[in-house]
């Protein structure tokens, strides 16, 4: 993390609304994020907005070589870095709002999990439904997605109302102990089983 740092802030200088946060995620924050990433099988994983790629690597250990890992991120410094740093991810510079127009695109089925990295807190609501709708549009029906959200914006209402929606859009959201050793300290939303509309 700490020799990716001036990369990232140097985008977040540049796209503070779109990068969301001045440090890549912590190593402990990586793995709490990444649980629904299964250890057995070929699964897809996506992965939106993998920033330097502190939740690709920990979805690489956790695949060992198996499945296919497909990230998604807008940001082009982002992008162009993962892709060198990562050769086996299959890296995408996209919007994650058309995310299920890039899986047909690459003749890729329904995800197994997604993992985002997004700073949904920085988002409006408008941003925040179209997002979350290709995501419940790109996930199998017993698919699992993940995301965090920092503890101190947790109260703000841009969060408050990604929390509703993501109640409105799975069947089940449960939210993971607090990762005090991030910085900032961060929680994990794990959601499970897309709701149709």
């Amino acid at each position: 993390m700490i020799s990716d740092a001036p990369a990232f802030l140097g985008q977040f200088a540049r796209y503070p609304f779109a990068t969301g946060a001045v440090l890549p995620s912590g190593t402990v924050l990586a793995r709490d994020i990444t649980a629904a990433v299964p250890r057995t099988g070929h699964p897809l994983v996506v992965e939106l907005g993998p920033g330097t790629g502190a939740f690709t690597r920990a979805i690489q250990q956790r695949l060992a070589g198996r499945g296919h890992h497909l990230a998604v991120e807008l940001n082009p410094t982002f992008a162009a870095a993962l892709a060198r740093r990562h050769p086996t991810v299959d890296v995408v510079r996209a919007d994650a709002a058309s995310l299920d127009r890039v899986l047909a695109d690459r003749h890729l089925p329904a995800a197994d999990v997604v993992v985002s990295g997004l700073p949904w807190a920085a988002f409006g609501g408008g941003r925040q439904i179209a997002v979350l709708d290709a995501v419940r549009r790109s996930l199998r029906p017993g698919g699992a997605f993940t995301t965090f959200a920092y503890r101190h914006a947790s109260p703000t209402r841009p969060a408050r109302r990604f929390r509703r929606l993501l109640t409105g859009s799975f069947e089940e959201v449960t939210i993971g102990r607090t990762v005090w050793a991030n910085l900032p300290p961060a929680l994990v939303y794990h959601c499970r089983r897309p709701v149709s509309r």
